[in-house]
C-alpha cells in the first residue's frame, strides 16, 4: 500500500473518500486549528489595521502625497487613536475567519484535491473553498470598518462600529450590511486562491535554505504581498462601493458603475491609489499571520507538517 505524506497527516492513495475523511477528522483538532486562527487573526489585525485605514484613506478620497504623508496627516488631525476606530468588528471577525479559513483549506486540500507541498494548483483550489462562508463574515464587516474609516473625515456621526451598524440598519435596513457582497466575494476568492498557492510554493523553497522561523514569516509575508497586489483593483472597486454615501443617490452605486468612474476620473492607476501601504501592510500581516498559526501549531502538536523535520522546532 503506497502512503502520500502531505502536510500533517499520511493519507494512503487506496483509502476510500469516506476513511480519508474519517482519519483527516482524527488527526486534526478543531480546538488546535481554532487556536492558530484566533492567533492569527489578533497578530495580524492589530500590526494591519492602521495601514489598512491609511489605504482606504488613499483609495476613496484625493490626498496628496504617499504613505507617510497620509499616515501623519490622520495622526495631527484626529489623534493617534483614531488609527485603531473601528477596530472591534474586524478583532472579532478574523478569529471566526482564520479559523474557516485555514481549516477549509486543510480539509480540501487534503481529502477533496489532495494537493502537495510545493507549486501545486490544487492548492489554489482548496485556498478559494471557504470564500462563500467567511465573505458572509467579511462584506459586513468591511463595510462597517470602511464606513467608519471615512465617517472619521466626514460628518462624525458614528461613536462605534455597533452605534455605526445599528444607525445604518434602521436607516436602509438590515441588507444595507451586505452592501458590496458580489465584488467582495470575487475578491476574496481571488486573494485566497492566490495566497495559499504562492505560499506553499515559497514555503517549500525557502525551507531548503534557510530554518523554519524565518521560512515561515518571509513564504507568508511574500505570499501576502503578492497576493495583495494581484487583487487590489477588485479591492479598490469594493472600497468604492462600501464607502461611498448612502444617502447620495447621484453617486454610483454598482461595482461596474463605481468601476467605469474610477477608470474614467483616475485611469488604470487609479485602481492602485493605496497600493503602497497594502503591500506594506499584506507583507507584516500575512508573515506575522503564518508564523502566529503555525508556531500555534507547533506549540499544540509539534507543528503543522509534524512529519517534516525541516520544521522541527518553529
Amino acid at each position: 500500500m503506497s502512503v502520500e505524506t502531505k502536510g500533517s497527516t499520511m493519507i494512503s492513495s487506496d483509502m476510500s473518500t469516506n476513511d480519508k475523511k474519517k482519519f483527516f477528522f482524527q488527526k486534526l483538532n478543531f480546538g488546535e486549528e481554532a487556536a492558530g486562527g484566533l492567533a492569527a487573526g489578533i497578530v495580524g489585525t492589530v500590526i494591519g489595521f492602521p495601514l489598512d485605514l491609511v489605504k482606504t484613506r488613499m483609495q476613496t478620497q484625493n490626498h496628496v502625497g504617499g504613505m507617510t504623508s497620509v499616515a501623519l496627516h490622520i495622526v495631527r488631525t484626529e489623534g493617534i487613536a483614531s488609527l485603531y476606530r473601528g477596530i472591534a468588528p474586524p478583532l472579532l471577525s478574523l478569529s471566526f475567519v482564520n479559523t474557516v479559513g485555514f481549516t477549509s483549506y486543510s480539509y480540501f486540500r487534503e481529502v477533496v484535491f489532495q494537493g502537495k507541498n510545493g507549486w501545486d494548483y490544487r492548492n489554489t483550489l482548496s485556498g478559494m473553498m471557504g470564500t462563500p462562508i467567511f465573505s458572509l463574515i467579511t462584506t459586513p464587516e468591511n463595510f462597517i470598518k470602511t464606513q467608519m474609516q471615512l465617517d472619521n473625515v466626514n460628518t462624525r456621526r458614528f461613536h462605534s462600529s455597533f452605534h455605526c451598524a445599528s444607525i445604518l440598519v434602521k436607516e436602509h435596513g438590515p441588507t444595507v450590511l451586505y452592501t458590496g457582497h458580489v465584488v467582495n466575494s470575487i475578491r476574496e476568492a481571488a486573494f485566497m486562491a492566490s495566497y495559499f498557492y504562492v505560499y506553499e510554493g515559497l514555503r517549500e523553497f525557502f525551507l531548503d535554505y534557510m530554518h523554519a522561523k524565518t521560512a515561515v514569516p518571509v513564504a507568508g509575508g511574500c505570499a501576502g504581498a503578492l497576493s495583495w497586489f494581484f487583487s487590489f483593483p477588485l479591492d479598490c472597486v469594493r472600497a468604492g462601493v462600501q464607502g461611498r454615501d448612502l444617502n447620495d443617490s447621484k453617486k454610483a452605486k454598482g461595482a461596474i458603475k463605481i468601476l467605469q468612474n474610477l477608470l474614467h476620473t483616475r485611469g488604470v492607476v487609479g485602481l492602485y491609489a493605496g497600493v503602497g501601504p497594502s503591500i506594506a501592510r499584506a507583507f507584516l500581516v500575512s508573515g506575522s499571520r503564518f508564523s502566529a498559526y503555525e508556531g500555534a501549531l507547533w506549540l499544540l502538536r509539534g507543528g503543522r507538517d509534524k512529519i517534516d523535520r525541516r520544521v522541527h522546532g518553529f
